[in-house]
């Protein structure tokens, strides 16, 4: 199997990671929703992980990865305010613990770029 046709397989698999955690491990998730979202952070945790799960079966498949991958990336971009969050909050924790929320920050933009480079070559494969 060739770069190409892991790097969704990949991507799948990083998504759908992330949404079972968001079940499975749901308060590390609540703490870093913002708190200018309405409703119960549980909920939108919930809700992530649940995205994070069908966005991951729309990348597994050929038929829909496109159209996944690009939305995967508007979600990525979407859930940057909660790693600022997450960055803030832990300002004054561990330097292990601050290096790890610090380091989200510059790991969306590649995050952003894999998904769309899947969605680019991910057009018209079957």
């Amino acid at each position: 199997m060739s770069r190409s046709e892991r790097s969704p397989l990949l991507l799948a698999g990083l998504l759908a990671a992330a949404g079972v955690t968001h079940f499975a491990q749901p308060r590390q998730y609540d703490a870093i929703i913002p708190g200018a979202l309405p409703g119960d952070p549980r909920t939108w945790t919930y809700a992530s992980g649940a995205v994070e799960l069908a966005l991951a079966a729309g990348v597994a498949l050929p038929r829909t990865r496109k159209v996944a991958a690009l939305a995967t990336a508007a979600f990525f971009v979407g859930v940057f305010p909660a790693n600022v969050k997450m960055a803030v909050d832990w300002r004054d924790r561990p330097a292990r613990q601050k290096a790890a929320a610090m380091g989200r920050l510059p790991l969306q933009l590649p995050l952003v770029l894999w998904a769309r480079s899947v969605a680019k070559n991910g057009e018209g494969r079957a």
